[in-house]
């Protein structure tokens, strides 16, 4: 079989959970004999880059001040109706808004994955939704022919807004890479070390997590928040670092350092030092570090929001906490820190409920279950 990810994110050259995904589901599918293209866009140039077999397409993005995205798509349509004719494309898939202008072919199956559309995201950040966005959208999913969705919940909450238009969906969670997280028994846990990763942004919930790191510390005064990610930046392109720097530097000068990105093969290494790892996100569709974490045993806080209680079973798998409560988020990780017997046993449960849950091998067979039931439709 041979599928094609529309994506221009990828961990080569940008960390995210989209490009995560595709990396290591796209490495599986690779070692099963099947082939795969990634086709997004990059910088001015066009490039050609290869990642352990599967082969990514970086597409020069348009410069034009109007109508970008027609011409994006444009380039993209080019490039994989030219991959398929040198090699049949079975499948080919995006995230919700990738098919609106793209001109579909009726040898190959179209597939959209729910990560997280502007529909979802705009109501559960409390934002209006954009026109061009939505039309964009809805047109996307008119031109679907089956859905992928990384939870139930995602799946239940973008059907309140768009419609699935009786195409088959499924419910498939991401994999998680469990050979490259897992415990290291040779590693030492830095005492009172929480470790936060991913995006820092407001919805993620980065600023609770310090606004209550000032609780924490009457309590237990070496109490540590190491946070690793990517940087994000406000429309008008200031910091959001610089502006919890601005806001919380007392706090952040005590007892926080923000340490930017870390290659996601290193990942593992700063979890192994975390004794709590706390993501604390307004809204995720899935999300991977948490499950990342828990494989490696650690004592996890998650949002008790959207799919958190599909990721974790309270007090069994781990803990959830109320993201816009600074109050609940210190509590939590304070309980922790006085229940540690409890909460190893927890780290152990929740190694098993991934193995079992978001292990690779379930997930390429579910995956390309739905692929052929498409195909042979």
């Amino acid at each position: 079989m041979h599928i094609c990810f529309i994506s221009s994110e990828y961990p080569l050259w940008k960390s995210g959970g989209v490009g995560t995904f595709l990396q290591t589901f796209g490495r599986a599918l690779v070692r099963e004999g099947h082939k795969v293209s990634i086709v997004g866009l990059g910088n001015s140039y066009e490039e050609q880059l290869i990642d352990k077999g599967i082969k990514i397409y970086r597409l020069p993005r348009s410069t034009v001040p109007v109508g970008k995205f027609f011409f994006n798509t444009r380039c993209i349509a080019s490039k994989i109706a030219m991959l398929h004719s040198q090699e049949k494309i079975d499948i080919v898939e995006s995230a919700e808004l990738g098919l609106a202008f793209l001109k579909k072919n009726s040898e190959i199956k179209y597939v959209i994955r729910l990560h997280g559309g502007h529909h979802f995201f705009a109501e559960s950040e409390n934002r209006d939704v954009h026109w061009w966005q939505a039309l964009k959208e809805r047109l996307s999913f008119k031109k679907a022919d089956g859905f992928v969705a990384v939870s139930n919940y995602v799946r239940e909450h973008t059907s309140r807004f768009l419609s699935y238009h009786d195409k088959p969906i499924d419910i498939i969670y991401s994999p998680i890479n469990t050979e490259l997280f897992k415990p290291n028994a040779h590693q030492e846990i830095e005492p009172l070390n929480i470790t936060f990763v991913g995006t820092i942004c407001e919805k993620k919930g980065v600023r609770q997590l310090i606004m209550a790191m000032e609780i924490i510390c009457k309590k237990y005064s070496k109490a540590h928040l190491n946070i690793y990610g990517r940087e994000w930046f406000y429309k008008d392109g200031r910091s959001y670092t610089d502006m919890l720097h601005a806001e919380y530097g007392d706090i952040i000068d005590k007892c926080v350092t923000i340490h930017g990105v870390v290659p996601y093969e290193k990942l593992p290494s700063r979890y192994g030092l975390a004794q709590i790892c706390v993501f604390p996100s307004h809204m995720e569709t899935q999300g991977l570090v948490a499950q990342e974490a828990m494989a490696m045993e650690k004592p996890v806080i998650f949002s008790k929001l959207g799919p958190g209680p599909e990721t974790i079973v309270e007090y069994k798998t781990g803990l959830l906490c109320d993201p816009l409560n600074v109050n609940d988020i210190a509590y939590k990780i304070i309980w922790s820190f006085e229940n540690m017997d409890r909460v190893k046993e927890m780290g152990k449960n929740a190694r098993e409920y991934v193995l079992n849950t978001f292990n690779i091998k379930t997930n390429l067979s579910k995956n390309l279950d739905f692929y052929r039931t498409l195909i042979e439709a």
